[in-house]
């Protein structure tokens, strides 16, 4: 390499002087300002002071590349001048090293300069694109503070809503007793001497307690945590705690909180447990910045919860989803419908296409964006929340959309939140915290982040890997590790209707005295009535009234649960009763009960116009034939 040109007299501190009328350099320098901190000086050179202190550069190098000035009074330009600005940052040395060390490395990197400085205009206008006017390294307080609060409320909606239902879906008469299953489980660990492996092969608080009292109490702490993290008091280990009792109900409620929300609940709060403060009383200035590796893994998260939702839908060979059909009836038979589904569904077959295709590529497509730079990111991110807010205003999916929306949240970067934040949080923006934060905590940080990085990276290339059929030796291990740790059920895989329902059984429960004359029992929000309106529920989830679509699907003895639905009506069990919207027989017990299927279809703006039906239905058959509990087993 030729010896560095000179001048004689050098500045006090590096300097770094660049062109101030080129947009793309000028963008650049502020990443480069945060990179390198005090350590260097930055001037465009139409300051009229660096031609009079530097007489030795002429104009035209100035105009052509960017000149280091060094203490010494050693003058570097173009690649080499930018890598040794960096490079007075100590993390950014490995570069300039290589640069010095590696001919090859040096001549790509002048050559790569050089193209761009000949397309400024060009790189000025991607950088636009795709960062806009914020290039420097963002920052997620913001980010961090608006999530965990978004992830409380969820949290918060989830325990209430399960708290009010508790009782009749596994309390000791309820649906299916918790108590009585963990009788069953302590039976078979005896048996089986499995010994401290049941707490990993059954996570639940259960095995101390499975009591009405025990459960109650469970929805009860997650409430209150759920309401300290909103505060933002210890909300790491409050986090933990919440993931830890919902794992708990989870497991024991079995079938009511086996959906793939429950899931992402589990597996979101999980993660938020490594992205939260760890401070009783967190304060923004004085809190270590957000872990970008976590930020990541969020992001990985969403990618992989959209990208799988995609593809199972046309891996599963549906012809709905391969003929793009498959919203002309999905609105009519999702669980839940509201009222804007039953309009949407009226719409004709060349909009339920079009909106097909536009949903394949946000599922397909988009994703891709969430890796992008920050411009491209953030229009990922509302491209995906829109589509998330046509969903839930079209059906009931508890608190699944909001949730993905707060996933929405790791996307966006400081910039783009700032705005938003309330006057004391703005206080502190932008947020200079990393100077006050504790090189211990930061390496402990590392330390428990990085390995568990590494597994949840490993997993999520398994489970996309394999959704594709593809088995490959050298995921053995990573294999095996995801067994190990499926019953926390916080390493996922996703993918929300694979096949699309084209016709909607319904399961309509009836009781009787005689077996002559029969009364229906109506369920809060699952279509009965044929002149109810459809309403919004979410996002509460009536767990009951969801199980009730999946059971109508196939028949009784694959879902023993209803039998026993069916025994604690005949039993007059209140806790079950509270489930419904109202009790046909609220003065004694019926002696039957049986279950008839009904054919359920929306009716038309004509027929509801007529008739005032938002449904039309007809019997289709006989789905649990009557059956009857002898007095004294009601008794």
């Amino acid at each position: 390499m030729n010896e560095p040109a000179r001048v004689a007299s050098p500045p006090e501190k590096p300097l770094l002087v660049y062109d101030g009328d080129c947009r793309f350099c000028a963008l650049w320098i502020k990443r480069w300002r945060q990179t390198t901190g005090d350590a260097v000086d930055y001037l465009p050179f139409q300051d009229a002071t660096i031609a009079a202190r530097f007489p030795e550069i002429p104009r035209a190098q100035f105009e052509q590349a960017v000149q280091l000035i060094e203490t010494d009074g050693r003058v570097f330009r173009g690649a080499g001048a930018a890598l040794r600005a960096r490079a007075k940052n100590p993390a950014r040395q490995w570069m300039l090293r290589c640069y010095e060390r590696s001919p090859l490395f040096a001549r790509a990197a002048e050559r790569g300069y050089r193209f761009v400085a000949e397309h400024r205009k060009l790189f000025s206008a991607l950088t636009q694109l795709g960062f806009g006017n914020h290039v420097e390294r963002p920052s997620h307080f913001l980010v961090r503070w608006t999530f965990l609060r978004a992830l409380g409320i969820t949290y918060l909606v989830a325990f209430v809503s399960l708290w009010t239902q508790i009782n009749g879906l596994i309390g000791s008469n309820g649906i299916l007793p918790a108590d009585e299953f963990m009788k069953d489980v302590r039976l078979q660990v005896e048996q089986q001497s499995i010994g401290m492996e049941r707490y990993r092969l059954l996570p639940t608080l259960c095995w101390w307690s499975a009591s009405d009292a025990s459960l109650r109490l469970q929805c009860a702490a997650g409430t209150l945590l759920a309401l300290l993290v909103i505060a933002g008091i210890a909300p790491a280990p409050c986090l933990f705690l919440l993931w830890l009792i919902y794992l708990s109900l989870a497991t024991v409620c079995r079938v009511f909180l086996g959906f793939q929300w429950d899931n992402l609940l589990l597996e979101v709060g999980f993660l938020a447990i490594l992205l939260a403060p760890w401070r009783l009383l967190p304060r923004p200035a004085l809190e270590a910045p957000p872990s970008r590796l976590v930020v990541w893994l969020f992001r990985l998260l969403l990618f992989k919860l959209m990208f799988q939702s995609g593809c199972v839908k046309l891996l599963s060979g549906d012809p709905t989803w391969r003929d793009l059909t498959a919203l002309a009836v999905h609105y009519e038979t999702q669980p839940l419908p509201t009222w804007i589904g039953w309009y949407a569904h009226q719409l004709p077959l060349w909009i339920h296409k079009g909106s097909c295709v536009g949903m394949f590529i946000i599922e397909l497509a988009v994703p891709f964006l969430f890796f992008a730079p920050r411009r491209l990111r953030i229009a990922g991110a509302a491209i995906t929340a829109l589509l998330q807010v046509v969903i839930l205003l079209t059906g009931n999916y508890t608190f699944f959309n909001w949730l993905t929306l707060a996933l929405c949240l790791t996307l966006l970067d400081d910039f783009a939140l700032e705005k938003f934040a309330p006057g004391p949080l703005r206080a502190f923006l932008p947020f200079p915290a990393s100077r006050f934060t504790s090189q211990r905590l930061l390496l402990w940080r590392r330390a428990a982040t990085f390995p568990l990085g590494a597994v949840i990276i490993s997993i999520t290339a398994l489970q996309l890997v394999a959704m594709f059929g593809a088995r490959w030796p050298w995921f053995k291990p990573v294999a095996a590790a995801h067994q190990w740790l499926a019953p926390l059920r916080s390493f996922n895989s996703y993918g929300l209707f694979a096949v699309m329902t084209t016709h909607r059984p319904e399961i309509v429960l009836e009781g009787s005295h005689d077996g002559i004359n029969w009364l229906p029992y109506e369920f809060k929000h699952k279509p009965g009535d044929v002149t109810r309106r459809p309403g919004f529920v979410a996002p509460h989830q009536p767990r009951l009234d969801w199980q009730m679509w999946f059971a109508a699907l196939g028949n009784w003895q694959q879902n023993p649960w209803l039998l026993n639905l069916a025994t604690r009506l005949s039993r007059g069990s209140p806790e079950v009763i509270a489930l419904l919207e109202k009790n046909p027989f609220p003065d004694q017990p019926p002696r039957f009960i049986r279950a008839t299927l009904y054919d359920y279809r929306f009716t038309d703006l004509a027929e509801r116009k007529e008739t005032g039906a938002w449904w039309r239905r007809q019997p289709s058959g006989q789905y649990l034939p009557p059956i009857s509990l002898r007095k004294s087993q009601r008794e």
